[in-house]
C-alpha cells in the first residue's frame, strides 16, 4: 500500500522548509522515528552533508531523526530498510543520473510500493511521475534514462505558474512548453502550484492544499482541478 505525499515545493510563500506541510507530516511519519533522506538533487550545488542538515533542522518539529543516504556505504540496503524516506527538491536530472548511477530507481520504486512512507519535494516529486521529462530544471548532466518511479500514472510539472494577463513575460509559459512535451508523448501532465501536493494513498490520489491545479492531457483541453479532487 502506497504510502506518499508528493509537494511542489519545499517552501511556500515565505515559510521556512516544510513548514506549510506539518500537519500532513505528522499524519505520514506518525509511526516512524527516522527518516532517510536522499540528497542527490543537490540544490543550488549544495553538498549532500549541508542539504542532509536542512532536511534535519526542517523535521525537528517531529523529534525524528535524519539520516542522510550519502553516509552509508550501502545506500541500497538503507533504502530497502528504511521506515521512511525523503527525497528533497533541486535539479531532477541530477537527482535522476544520482538514483540510475548508483542503481537505486528500481530500489527505491520497490520501497514506496511495498508501503514505506514516502515524502518528495519538487525533484522528488518530479521522479514519482511516469518520466522525468517535464521538469522546469536545467538539463546540466544526462541520465541513463529519463524513465521514473511510475508511483503515479501521469507525470508532475512542479512550481506550475500560470501567466496573468498583465504579464511582461513574452518567454514561453508552463503551458506552451506541455503542449511541445503532448506533440511527441501521450502521458497526463499535472500543473502543481506551490503550496500544493498530491496524496497517494494505495491507488487513490488526492490534491491537497488550497490552490487549483491543472491537469493537461493530449489533444483535449485543459482541466482545472480543485482541491480534494481525486484522480
Amino acid at each position: 500500500m502506497r504510502n506518499v505525499i508528493l509537494a511542489s515545493s519545499s517552501t511556500s510563500h515565505g515559510s521556512r522548509y516544510l513548514e506549510y506541510l506539518q500537519p500532513e507530516l505528522k499524519k505520514l511519519f506518525n509511526a516512524v522515528s527516522s527518516i532517510l533522506f536522499i540528497p542527490y538533487a543537490r540544490p543550488g550545488g549544495i553538498s549532500y552533508d549541508d542539504y542532509t542538515e536542512i532536511a534535519k533542522k526542517g523535521f525537528e518539529f517531529l523529534g525524528i531523526e535524519v539520516k542522510g543516504v550519502h553516509s552509508f556505504e550501502n545506500p541500497k540496503n538503507e533504502i530497502e530498510h528504511a521506515e521512511a524516506i525523503f527525497v528533497g527538491g533541486g535539479n531532477t536530472f541530477v537527482l535522476v543520473a544520482s538514483l540510475y548511477e548508483k542503481g537505486l530507481m528500481d530500489t527505491l520504486s520497490t520501497a514506496i510500493e511495498k508501503g514505506t512512507p514516502y515524502l518528495g519535494t519538487s525533484a522528488g516529486s518530479n521522479i514519482c511521475g511516469v518520466n522525468m521529462q517535464t521538469t522546469n530544471d536545467m538539463p546540466i548532466i544526462m541520465p541513463e534514462s529519463f524513465k521514473t518511479l511510475e508511483i503515479i500514472p501521469f507525470n508532475i510539472n512542479a512550481h506550475f505558474i500560470t501567466e496573468g494577463k498583465n504579464s511582461t513575460h513574452k518567454g514561453e509559459t508552463r503551458e506552451t512548453r506541455i503542449k511541445e512535451f503532448h506533440v511527441f508523448n501521450e502521458i497526463p501532465v499535472i500543473g502543481l502550484p506551490e503550496g500544493s501536493w498530491l496524496n497517494v494513498i494505495d491507488n487513490e490520489i488526492i490534491l491537497g492544499g488550497n490552490l487549483d491545479a491543472i491537469l493537461f492531457q493530449k489533444g483535449k483541453q485543459a482541466v482545472i482541478c480543485e482541491p480534494g479532487m481525486s484522480f
